[in-house]
């Protein structure tokens, strides 16, 4: 799938908040319309698991961070602006950059990631 222009600026932009705050996690695959970190190792698989990622679609560019789902508590106080964004328990769509959303959504990648860190001892 060809990402659109808007959906790449997107796209780009939400990457970005993920690139900043990688830390040790490995980048499981970087294309034009998708990224994906990787972390930990899965309990019954014993292989590194997705932690966040993010992906361009027909409709819109999702943010999936795993962190959020195994710790549902780091979403509380969460604005109604972002939540509105939420699909399901850990995504969050975009069609534009909008500078409040994205700065909250960076502030909660930073504390999921952390939410992951306690659970599987591995990450940033």
């Amino acid at each position: 799938m060809t990402a659109t222009p808007d959906f790449q600026t997107v796209f780009q932009a939400l990457r970005g908040i993920l690139q900043r705050h990688a830390g040790k996690l490995t980048v499981a695959e970087d294309s034009p319309t998708r990224y994906c970190l990787q972390g930990g190792s899965h309990p019954k698989h014993q292989t590194p698991m997705p932690i966040a990622w993010v992906q361009v679609g027909k409709a819109y560019v999702s943010f999936h961070h795993m962190g959020v789902y195994a710790r549902p508590a780091v979403i509380e106080g969460l604005s109604k602006r972002l939540k509105a964004r939420m699909q399901g328990k850990s995504c969050f769509n975009f069609r534009s950059v909008e500078e409040a959303p994205m700065a909250e959504l960076e502030e909660l990648t930073v504390r999921g990631f952390e939410a992951f860190r306690q659970c599987w001892g591995d990450g940033r």
